[in-house]
């Protein structure tokens, strides 16, 4: 199944990207990991950087919000045109929760 077709199946009417509790929840942690850019969650959710700051702003608390903006702004390791990958490691060893 090609990511066009995937990506079709999960959007509305309206044209935007309808996510299940459990891609929500996952988003919001791939966005809150330093190592984790912002291509990788479009790649694995079809969610750009715009989209993943709006989905953070409707579903954390407003001080929340500002904190992880504070965060993220200008972090080369959440923007692939900025960080190298010759570090030789794509995540850290505790980021997956064992379900």
């Amino acid at each position: 199944m090609k990511s066009d077709e995937l990506i079709a199946k999960t959007v509305n009417d309206a044209g935007d990207r309808v996510l299940d509790e459990i891609q929500i929840s996952r988003v919001i942690e791939m966005a809150w990991e330093d190592r984790t850019p912002f291509g990788a969650i479009e790649h694995s959710y079809g969610l750009d950087e715009t989209a993943v700051i709006k989905l953070m702003r409707q579903e954390l608390k407003p001080s929340s919000f500002r904190l992880w903006r504070q965060r993220v702004s200008n972090r080369a390791t959440k923007h692939e045109a900025k960080r190298s990958f010759e570090v030789g490691r794509a995540y850290c060893k505790t980021q997956y929760k064992q379900r």
